[in-house]
C-alpha cells in the first residue's frame, strides 16, 4: 500500500507546481478560508508584470520549493492515518539510531538513504524534531555509558589498554560523524532554529567528554599507560611496538579538547621526574665527568625532541625538550660551568653553550668562563720557571679563547659573538696579567723583538703581520705600558745598530701602529731612523774624502742623539788597537769640522767587526763584536795569555770581559781555548788560540752577549723604569694640585691614577709615598684642621 508521504513526494525530475504560475493569492498559514481567484489587471497582462504585482511587499523565495498545504485533514480518518504513519516512521528511525550507537550491532533494518528520508519526514513533515532530538540524546547517553563500562572493566593494562581506548574513540567519532550525515535535517531544520540546543556533534562529544574524561578510573589508566610506554622507550632506547597507539591517542584527545590536561601536563610532569632522578644518579652517585654528562644531555634532549615531534602537536615539542634539559641541569649549572672548560673543547663547548642558553644559564656559564680564563692566565703569568714560554703559552690560550668565542659562543638569532663573553674575556685577561707586575709586558716586548729578528721565514706578509698583531693583542691587557715601551725601545735600538732587523719596512709599520693605536710616545722611532739615515750620509761623504786604500774605507760610524737612544752613558771605556783608534780620531776630526759644537762620546759596546783568521782547515771570516775583536787581536802578538793580562791589555769592564771570553772559549764555536776547561771564566785561567777550529762555512758568526740582555742590564732597566715612574707620579700630582688647589687624600689618589693609567697603574702605597715626599719638599702641605686635606703651595 502506498503511503501518503510517497504520494506527496514528487520525483526529482519533476517541476511539479513550480512550473505552474498560479493566480491564487497566498494565504496565511493560520487561515482556514478557501482560496479565491483574482482577476488580472491590464497592466499585468504579461507574466513578469503579474509576478511583480503578486510579489509586491512580500518576501517570496522563487528559487526554493513551493509549499502546499492541504486543509481539513487534521482530524478524521485521514488525520488518524497520518499520525499512525508518523509514529511508525519515528519508531523505525529510533531503531536505526539505536543500532548505529550500539557497538558491534548489525540490526540496522534499512539503508542509510532510508534513515536520511525518515529523518526528513519526522522533522520537516511530521514536525516531531523535538522528540527526535530528545530520543537521540538518550541514546547517546546510553552509548557513552556502555563504552565507559567496557573500558573500565577490561582486563587489559598499559599500552594495550590505550590501544583499546583508541579503537573506542575512533569508533565513536566515526558513528557520530555518520549520524551527523544521516540526521542532517534534524541539525538544519530543528536545532538551528533553537540556538540554545547543541548540535548533534557537540551533544555527542560533550557527553563523551563528561563521562569518559571526568572519571578518575579511565584517566588514571590513560596516564598509567602513557608512563609505562615512555619509561620503557627511555630505558631501552628503542621504539615501542605500540607507539602508533600514542600518536592516535594524542589526536583523539586533541579532538575532545582534553589533550592539555590529560596528556601534555602528565607527560611533562613525568619527564621532569624521570630526568631529575637520572641527573642525580649520574652526577651524585656515579660521579660522571662533565664532558660525558654533557654528551648524555644532548643525546637525551634529541631523543625527547624526536619522540615528541613524531607523536605530539608542535606546541608540545618545545615544551618537552625544555622540560627534559631543565630537569637534567637542575642544580647542575654551577658544577657543569666549572668543569666544562677544563674537559671540553670545540664542538663540545658549542653544545654546552646551546644547552645553557636553553635553560637561561648563560650568565652562569659566562661567569665561569671569565673565572677559568682569569685563573689560566694567572697560572701562566705566575709560573716563573717557564718565563721563556710565557708569551707563547698566552698566545696559544688566547687563540683558543678567540676561537671558542667565534665558533661556540654565538647568538643563534644574530649569528654574532655573545658580547658578554667577549667583554668577559678581555676583563679576565686584564685581571690575570695583574698577578705579576711588569714581567708580562717585558716578555711581550722581547717576543716581538724575536719576531722582528727572525723575520717572515717563508710566511706571507699577511701571516707575519698576524703574528705581530697577536702579540700586540696581549699588550692591550697589561697595565704596565711603560715597561713594554722601555724594553721595546731598547730592543729596537739594538736591532737597528747591529743590523739584526729582518725588515725596516715592518719596523716602521710596527712603530706607526704602536704610536697610533697604543702609545703616542712610540714616535721616538722616527728620530732613531733619522739618525741612522744621517749617519749613513755622513759616512758616504767621509769615504769619498779619504784614500781608496785607507783602512777607514771599511769603517762605519753611527752618530746618535743621546736623548733618542735608550743607552746609558758609559763610565768606563776600552783600549782599542792603535790602528782602530787612529781611524776613529780622523773621523772625529772630520765630523767636528761639519758640526761645530757637537761632542762625540764613543760607545763600543754595540760595535761589530769582521776578523780574518787562519786555521788549520783554512782561512775564515769571523763576524764578531768589537769587544771580541779586541780580545782576538791580542793573540796576534802572543799564543797564550792569562785572564789578568787580557784585562790589563784592554782595560775592559771585568764583567764585560768575562762574558766576552765565555763567548769565544766556552760556547759552541771555540776559536779560543782555556785552561782549565770549564764554563766559567776565572782570574787564573789561561787562554790560547785554537788552530783546530772548523766550520763548514767560510763566514762564521760568533755569537756574543751584546745582542742579549744580561741580568745586570735587565736590573738596570727595571730600576730605570721605577725611577721614571716616581718622576711621572710627582709631575702628575703637582699638575693636579696646581689645577685644583685643594683635594682630599682619596680624591688626589683617584685623580693621580686616572692621570697615569695610560702608562702604568700605580700601587696605592706608592702614591702615598710620593705625596708624602712632595709634602716634605713643600710642593704640598696638609690642612691644619683636616690632616686628610692637601693644599697646593705656590
Amino acid at each position: 500500500m502506498t503511503d501518503v508521504i510517497s504520494l506527496l513526494t514528487f520525483p526529482d525530475t519533476s517541476k511539479a507546481f513550480t512550473a505552474y504560475r498560479s493566480t491564487v493569492i497566498d494565504v496565511d498559514d493560520r487561515s482556514a478560508s478557501h482560496p479565491r481567484k483574482t482577476p488580472r489587471l491590464d497592466a499585468d497582462s504579461d507574466s513578469a508584470s503579474a509576478s511583480r504585482s503578486r510579489d509586491k511587499g512580500k518576501n517570496v523565495d522563487r528559487g526554493g520549493p513551493v509549499k502546499i498545504q492541504v486543509h481539513g485533514f487534521t482530524g478524521g480518518v485521514v488525520g488518524s492515518a497520518l499520525n499512525r504513519a508518523y509514529d511508525n516512521l519515528f519508531a523505525r528511525l529510533s531503531r536505526s539510531i539505536r543500532a548505529l550507537l550500539e557497538k558491534g550491532s548489525n540490526e540496522l533494518s534499512t539503508t542509510y538513504e532510508g534513515v536520511y528520508t525518515a529523518c526528513r519526514g519526522v522533522v520537516c513533515i511530521a514536525g516531531r524534531g523535538e522528540g527526535l532530538y530528545e530520543m537521540l540524546k538518550v541514546e547517546i547517553h546510553k552509548c557513552v555509558n556502555r563504552l565507559a563500562e567496557e573500558l573500565e572493566k577490561t582486563n587489559k593494562e598499559g599500552v594495550e589498554w590505550i590501544g583499546q581506548f583508541v579503537e573506542t574513540c575512533a569508533w565513536f567519532e566515526g558513528q557520530v560523524a555518520l549520524l551527523e550525515s544521516l540526521l542532517t535535517y534534524l541539525d538544519r531544520a530543528y536545532v538551528l532554529k533553537n540556538p540554545s540546543l547543541p548540535s548533534i556533534h557537540d551533544l555527542a562529544f560533550t557527553r563523551f567528554r563528561e563521562r569518559i574524561f571526568s572519571g578518575h578510573l579511565i584517566v588514571d589508566k590513560l596516564q598509567k599507560g602513557i608512563s609505562t610506554w615512555v619509561t620503557w622507550e627511555r630505558n631501552e632506547g628503542q621504539v615501542h611496538i605500540h607507539r602508533p597507539f600514542l600518536k592516535e591517542l594524542a589526536s583523539h584527545l586533541v579532538t575532545h579538547y582534553v589533550y592539555d590536561t590529560i596528556f601534555e601536563r602528565h607527560f611533562v610532569e613525568q619527564t621532569q621526574e624521570y630526568f631529575s632522578k637520572e641527573s642525580y644518579q649520574m652526577v651524585e652517585v656515579e660521579k660522571t665527568k662533565a664532558k660525558l654528562f654533557l654528551a648524555h644531555c644532548n643525546q637525551r634532549t634529541n631523543e625527547e625532541q624526536g619522540r615528541a615531534r613524531d607523536l605530539m602537536p608542535d606546541g608540545t615539542v618545545a615544551l618537552v625538550k625544555d622540560t627534559a634539559i631543565r630537569a637534567l641541569f637542575e642544580g647542575r649549572l654551577e658544577w657543569m660551568a666549572k668543569e666544562v672548560f677544563t674537559e671540553c673543547k670545540g664542538t663540545d663547548l658549542k653544545k654546552a653553550y646551546a644547552l645553557f642558553a636553553s635553560v637561561d644559564g648563560l650568565p652562569v656559564l659566562c661567569r665561569e668562563f671569565k673565572a677559568y680564563v682569569q685563573k689560566t692566565v694567572q697560572d701562566v703569568v705566575k709560573d716563573a720557571s717557564k718565563d721563556d714560554e710565557m708569551v707563547n703559552r698566552l698566545l696559544e690560550f688566547k687563540s683558543f679563547a678567540d676561537t671558542t668565542l667565534k665558533e661556540a659562543f654565538v647568538d643563534p638569532s644574530t649569528k654574532q659573538n655573545n658580547q658578554d663573553f667577549s667583554y668577559g674575556l678581555i676583563d679576565a685577561f686584564t685581571k690575570g696579567f695583574k698577578a705579576r707586575r711588569n714581567k708580562p709586558a717585558e716578555l711581550i716586548a722581547k717576543h716581538v723583538d724575536r719576531l722582528m729578528r727572525h723575520g717572515q721565514r717563508g710566511v706571507s706578509d699577511a701571516a707575519f703581520e698576524a703574528l705581530l698583531d697577536a702579540a700586540l693583542a696581549l699588550y692591550r691587557f697589561t697595565d704596565d705600558k711603560d715597561v713594554f715601551r722601555t724594553f721595546y725601545h731598547r730592543a729596537l735600538a739594538k736591532r737597528l745598530l747591529l743590523e739584526r732587523s729582518a725588515s725596516d719596512d715592518f719596523e716602521k709599520t710596527m712603530l706607526k701602529k704602536l704610536k697610533e693605536k697604543y702609545d703616542p710616545e712610540f714616535g721616538m722611532g722616527d728620530h732613531m731612523f733619522n739618525d741612522l739615515a744621517l749617519s749613513r750620509d755622513i759616512m758616504r761623504e767621509y769615504h769619498t774624502r779619504i784614500r781608496h786604500d785607507s783602512s777607514a774605507q771599511k769603517l762605519s760610524v753611527m752618530v746618535l742623539q743621546r736623548s733618542v737612544w735608550p743607552f746609558p752613558e758609559r763610565t768606563k771605556g776600552v783600549d782599542l788597537p792603535s790602528s782602530m783608534q787612529t781611524d776613529l780620531d780622523n773621523y772625529a776630526t772630520f765630523y767636528k769640522t761639519k758640526h761645530q759644537g757637537h761632542k762625540l762620546d764613543w760607545d763600543h759596546s754595540l760595535g761589530t767587526a769582521t776578523v780574518k783568521a787562519r786555521f788549520a782547515a783554512g782561512p775564515k771570516d769571523l763576524t764578531v763584536s768589537l769587544y771580541q775583536a779586541i780580545v782576538l787581536l791580542l793573540f796576534n802578538e802572543e799564543t797564550e795569555i792569562g785572564y789578568r793580562h787580557i784585562l790589563e791589555g784592554t782595560r775592559m769592564d771585568d764583567g764585560e770581559l768575562r762574558r766576552t771570553l765565555q763567548s769565544l772559549a766556552c760556547a759552541n764555536k771555540k776559536v779560543l781555548k782555556k785552561r782549565p776547561v770549564g764554563k766559567d771564566v776565572n782570574d787564573n785561567d789561561v787562554f790560547y788560540f785554537n788552530p783546530d777550529f772548523t766550520d763548514p762555512r767560510a763566514k762564521v758568526h760568533i755569537n756574543s752577549i751584546q745582542g742579549k740582555e744580561t741580568a745586570e742590564e735587565n736590573q738596570r732597566t727595571q730600576s730605570h723604569i721605577e725611577g721614571d715612574r716616581k718622576h711621572y707620579l710627582d709631575a702628575a700630582i703637582v699638575r693636579i694640585m696646581k689645577a685644583r688647589k685643594e683635594l682630599s687624600h682619596e680624591q688626589l689618589k683617584n685623580e693621580t691614577i686616572d692621570a697615569v693609567k695610560s702608562h702604568f697603574v700605580p700601587e696605592v702605597s706608592v702614591i702615598k709615598q710620593r705625596i708624602d715626599g712632595l709634602v716634605e719638599q713643600e710642593y704640598l702641605r696638609r690642612d691644619e684642621e683636616d690632616r686628610n686635606l692637601y693644599i697646593y703651595v705656590a
